[in-house]
């Protein structure tokens, strides 16, 4: 069931925790989520993961805080994917992804912006809107963001102050 429309980049039911501790079972598993939901297709995940190793998508957040928990955005060809949206990921244990500008150093990640987007054009535009919230939002409400206990409280943190 298809529920993000155009105008809204999250659906309540794309939003996740897990407790997985590496990079491959964390994608994999919410893979399975939204294959499961519509949101994917079936060769999505081959291709996020290819993706992942040629393109890696950690980010080193501490140019913004220190205080912050790194993270990454992983994301792959709109040909995979069913619809425009962003998925939120709170790892619970850190995993590690390698860093998007300096591609040989692994970054703890704790929490992930899944892109979903079936618009060519607009990769680059969510990945830009990402960074925006990021470096736009203060750290005391990111922090608030990244310690959340629960998915809803996720989903209304973001639905209420992204960009």
């Amino acid at each position: 069931m298809l529920t993000a429309t155009k105008n809204d980049l999250f659906a309540s039911d794309a939003v996740f925790i897990s407790e997985q501790t590496d990079k491959e079972a964390v994608i994999r598993e919410v893979y399975q989520k939204l294959l499961d939901r519509g949101y994917v297709k079936g060769d999505f995940i081959a291709h996020i993961l290819e993706r992942e190793k040629q393109y890696p998508t950690g980010i080193d957040t501490s140019p913004i805080s220190k205080d912050l928990p790194n993270v990454a955005i992983p994301h792959t060809e709109g040909e995979f994917v069913n619809t425009r949206m962003i998925v939120p990921i709170e790892l619970v244990h850190p995993v590690k992804f390698h860093n998007m500008i300096e591609p040989d150093k692994e970054l703890d990640v704790k929490f992930l912006f899944m892109i979903l987007n079936n618009d060519p054009e607009g990769q680059a535009n969510i990945l830009a809107q990402i960074m925006d919230f990021l470096n736009s939002t203060p750290v005391e409400q990111l922090k608030q963001l990244f310690s959340s206990k629960s998915t809803s409280e996720i989903y209304e943190f973001l639905t209420e102050h992204f960009l």
